[in-house]
């Protein structure tokens, strides 16, 4: 679902979904501000995602993103390419990104899931020295 307007809300990103991947969306967010409460989040309606890091900077402070799809949810790394990824979660071949394609609710809020993400804040807070 792309849209012409640039930025908006969360509400906004999950408004036309089904409602069971509103609510794995959503346990998503709150596990990433229980991890890391003072997150930046930028929703970016045109690229149909919510990223989330250190700072507003989609590709150098961002480490993950929230981005609903067709029966699933993806939680994208930023850098997933150098994430240890100790269960195999991580899907994709490009040079940096990786994602994991959430199909429940406990998957959203599971320890491995929640291992990805304290791995991919640490990575932005030592690279980016904060």
């Amino acid at each position: 679902m792309k849209s012409a307007t640039k930025f908006g809300t969360f509400e906004e990103l999950i408004a036309a979904i089904p409602a069971d991947l509103q609510a794995i969306c959503t346990s998503l967010k709150e596990v990433i501000l229980d991890l890391h409460p003072e997150t930046v989040e930028v929703v970016r309606l045109g690229d149909n995602a919510a990223s989330y890091g250190l700072g507003p900077k989609k590709m150098s402070e961002a480490y993950a993103y929230i981005m609903p799809r067709n029966g699933y949810v993806n939680l994208g790394f930023f850098y997933g390419a150098i994430l240890s990824d100790p269960d195999g979660l991580l899907e994709g071949t490009g040079k940096k990104l990786r994602h994991v394609k959430i199909r429940s609710l406990a998957q959203a809020s599971d320890e491995a899931t929640q291992t990805l993400l304290r791995e991919a804040i640490a990575e932005r807070r030592a690279t980016l020295g904060r």
